[in-house]
């Protein structure tokens, strides 16, 4: 099996038959991503990749080993596992063991094995891995993030790299679009979002995607349809701001429930929760304001739910996710009158159409003609 998952201990031309870079190459669209070279290659690093599912982690684990090789580093130095064909810590443990001594270890998709966390810490703590470099990526925060204090003293030269569906911004740089050509290129960005397969409009993704959601709630053992149910009273109401009890009335289920719910698919890097926010005080009880963030996911969702949202909503959504990239935080604010976005000490109010009253000091309005570029100069 492990001869299978690293074909460049068999083959000089092992990128011809790697079924991630076949797809890769196949691509009429596609990239290097940036965030490869974020990772510690230095010995002694412990790396954690973080992202949501289908967003390219795989295909940038690869690339970056093709890098290593083109780089002279020796092929059988190398070892590449994909942890959804183990069993059980168990046989983690079992193949730790084995390859305790290659210099670049990788781990994809580790969170898919429950106490992967202890196995690697204690192997850590025995000093086995202190001339290698490991990269361990998961799909979940709630089964890596968690967990990354634990390794508190243990990580080396290692760094946390997350991968993230491409903003507005690489969008247009990726597609080769003008500045002229904003607001053409913001239109394409709001029906194809930042995935790989989404931007290439592969017409097998959006229930791929779907089939790979499903499968991380079974995962943990969560209801898909009750996550289903919940995602469908955010695009419903959206963009107006929502406590857990509207959310939890609608569909018959407690608002510890929806807290929860909320919580897992935030960690699934699915959405995004902004908290009412008044001068330095953030309000956690009162209604929040709830994002998708990626157009593509809002597409997946609403045509899989059979849901339309109202005008506006993917607009505020884009920016409040660009927002949330660029400062680490999103806040909203509301009283007699509400402002979508706060970040940073930006104050933003997203408009479509013109707006209809007037708003405190300090307010931006950013009107629809005026986003494309207010989210190219964010980033």
């Amino acid at each position: 099996m492990l001869e299978d998952m690293n074909p460049w201990w068999r083959w000089k031309n092992w990128e011809e038959k790697d079924i991630d870079l076949i797809k890769f190459k196949d691509f009429k669209i596609n990239w290097v991503p940036s965030w490869i070279k974020e990772i510690s290659l230095q010995p002694f690093s412990l790396n954690f990749v973080l992202g949501p599912r289908q967003v390219g982690k795989t295909t940038g684990i690869k690339l970056l080993v093709s890098y290593l090789i083109k780089n002279k580093v020796e092929c059988n130095s190398i070892i590449y596992v994909n942890c959804d064909l183990l069993a059980s810590f168990k046989e983690l443990r079992k193949l730790l063991e084995k390859v305790r001594k290659y210099r670049f270890i990788i781990l994809d998709e580790v969170t898919s094995i429950e106490y992967w966390w202890k196995v690697i810490k204690g192997f850590i703590d025995l000093g086995f891995f202190k001339d290698s470099v490991l990269i361990v990526s998961g799909s979940s925060f709630i089964k890596v993030g968690k967990f990354i204090e634990s390794f508190t003293g243990r990580r080396g030269k290692g760094k946390d790299v997350t991968v993230l569906p491409l903003d507005f911004k690489n969008f247009v740089k990726l597609l080769g679009y003008k500045k002229y050509q904003l607001n053409e290129a913001l239109r394409e960005y709001f029906k194809l979002g930042g995935f790989p397969r989404s931007i290439n409009r592969d017409p097998t993704f959006f229930q791929d995607f779907i089939g790979s959601i499903e499968k991380e709630f079974a995962r943990i053992d969560k209801s898909y349809k009750i996550a289903r149910e919940i995602i469908y009273q955010i695009i419903l109401k959206a963009p107006s701001s929502l406590s857990y009890n509207t959310i939890g009335n609608s569909i018959g289920i407690s608002h510890v429930t929806v807290r929860d719910y909320l919580e897992v698919m935030e960690d699934l890097f699915l959405l995004k929760i902004a908290y009412h926010k008044e001068k330095r005080k953030i309000n956690f009880r009162k209604d929040k304001k709830i994002f998708l963030r990626d157009p593509f996911i809002l597409q997946a969702f609403s045509t899989a739910l059979d849901v339309t949202p109202r005008g506006g909503t993917l607009h505020e959504w884009v920016v409040q996710e660009h927002l949330y990239r660029k400062f680490g935080e999103i806040y909203y604010w509301k009283n007699k009158v509400e402002i979508d976005c706060i970040a940073n000490g930006l104050k933003i109010e997203v408009k479509v159409g013109k707006p209809s009253r007037r708003y405190p000091k300090g307010v931006s309005i950013i009107e629809e003609e005026n986003l494309p570029n207010f989210l190219y100069k964010l980033q």
